[in-house]
């Protein structure tokens, strides 16, 4: 899917001759905090709610602005990818997009984004998530989806998560199946180690936890 597949119909665009009042209030209106500026076509700027808000003169053209230097964008023939990546980078809830002129195409919202993630990552189908910690050398996909099939366990999507604190990879699973306990205990005779299991597994092992502390309650 392309970027442009993502443009949202409900962003409004600035022009020279808005206020910074006038930013303000659309912004507010809209539920967003920035908005983008465009000129004869031409992506300008992006108009933060911060900056405005500490503008000496919000009462004039946002022409007269200094800053209207800030312009994070994205391509419109791009993947959608780079938009989350330029969302996180600069925490923006509304994310531009230019064709290669630096034409404005429209806007990608953060509410678009999610929703992305989530058709594309297989979140919203049922099935269970693994969280695998290892070494970056010890990584393999090839090697991570045989276990799983070796298990009849399909694995939807693939998430990667490199942990500065702890200088290890970790692997997040989402699969086709809630019951994980087979593939669990697969990985852990390969030598795996499972930071996480969310599946049918965790619901059954805090049903024997349970019993077990009433059991060993009642024998005392």
């Amino acid at each position: 899917m392309l970027i442009e597949k993502l443009i949202s119909p409900i962003v409004p665009t600035l022009t020279a001759t808005d206020t910074g009042n006038r930013a303000l209030s659309l912004m507010e209106e809209n539920h967003f905090t920035q908005l983008p500026l465009v000129v004869e076509h031409q992506y300008m700027a992006l108009i933060k709610e911060n900056d405005v808000l500490d503008w000496n003169t919000p009462e004039s053209p946002l022409s007269g602005a200094d800053f209207l230097s800030y312009r994070p964008a994205v391509f419109a023939n791009g993947h959608p990818y780079e938009a989350l990546r330029i969302a996180h980078e600069h925490n923006l809830s509304i994310v531009p997009v230019v064709d290669d002129q630096n034409m404005y195409i429209g806007a990608i919202t953060k509410d678009e984004l999610l929703k992305y993630i989530t058709e594309t990552s297989g979140l919203d189908n049922p099935g269970g998530i693994i969280v695998l910690e290892l070494d970056a050398r010890g990584y393999s996909l090839m090697e991570i989806a045989r276990i799983c099939e070796n298990e009849e366990v399909t694995v939807i999507s693939t998430q990667l998560f490199n942990n500065r604190f702890t200088n290890k990879l970790e692997i997040t699973l989402k699969t086709n199946r809630t019951d994980l306990r087979s593939v669990v205990a697969s990985f852990e005779r390969h030598k795996y180690t499972v930071k996480d299991v969310f599946g049918e597994q965790t619901q059954y092992e805090d049903v024997a936890t349970r019993y077990n502390l009433l059991m060993n309650y009642i024998n005392m």
